[in-house]
């Protein structure tokens, strides 16, 4: 899937990335040691979706980074303006090295995403990070007024949109995923909250 959807540097980049984060695993967990096998299909590939919906002058706000997925991977393929925040300063260490390593630019924000001062994004994105209507709360406020979120979903996906429809309305559009038969990216626009948040 990889190679249909990036260039040769690209993947020579993300090389860069999957072998440092190889060897930074063993002292922060940055993925589960099981996953290591497979951190190019469960992982990289899942993110590098991403890479096709997003346009690469939109500013993207990643929400809950971690190892950077998909945020760092995203900025890997090619997307300007991409921020970061995570509230782990180990994982901003390696975020920091991993895209010096790689050769992206990003901003990297070492803050709870409550407490966290950020610009309005295009485009937020989130993958493994909470349910949607947390994720929701968080992103809302930090969108643009045409902005979207786009997250990496599994087979919960159409219950948590459920679950949010008594308190926002929105566009949601849905991209099967092509690296899990149980995911769903869901593009999520024109959110506008209905009820309180102690609703």
């Amino acid at each position: 899937m990889l190679k249909e959807d990036v260039s040769e540097a690209v993947i020579a980049r993300l090389t860069v990335f999957a072998d440092l984060l190889t060897r930074w695993n063993s002292r922060i967990n940055l993925v589960a040691p099981s996953d290591l096998d497979q951190l190019w299909d469960r992982h990289i590939a899942d993110c590098v979706q991403l890479f096709g919906l997003i346009a690469r002058h939109e500013a993207v706000t990643d929400l809950g980074s971690g190892a950077g997925f998909p945020g760092l991977i995203m900025a890997i393929c090619g997307c300007d303006g991409v921020t970061l925040v995570e509230a782990d300063g180990r994982k901003c260490s390696f975020l920091r090295e991993a895209a010096r390593a790689s050769g992206v630019h990003v901003t990297i924000v070492n803050s709870r995403i409550e407490d966290a001062r950020l610009p309005a994004a295009d485009v937020v994105t989130a993958r493994a990070l909470a349910p949607l209507p947390r994720l929701l709360d968080w992103a809302q406020p930090l969108l643009t007024g045409g902005g979207r979120c786009l997250f990496l979903k599994g087979r919960k996906a159409e219950e948590e949109l459920t679950a949010v429809r008594s308190r926002w309305h929105m566009m949601v559009a849905r991209t099967q995923s092509r690296t899990d038969p149980d995911g769903v990216i869901l593009s999520l626009s024109q959110i506008r909250r209905v009820a309180p948040m102690n609703c």
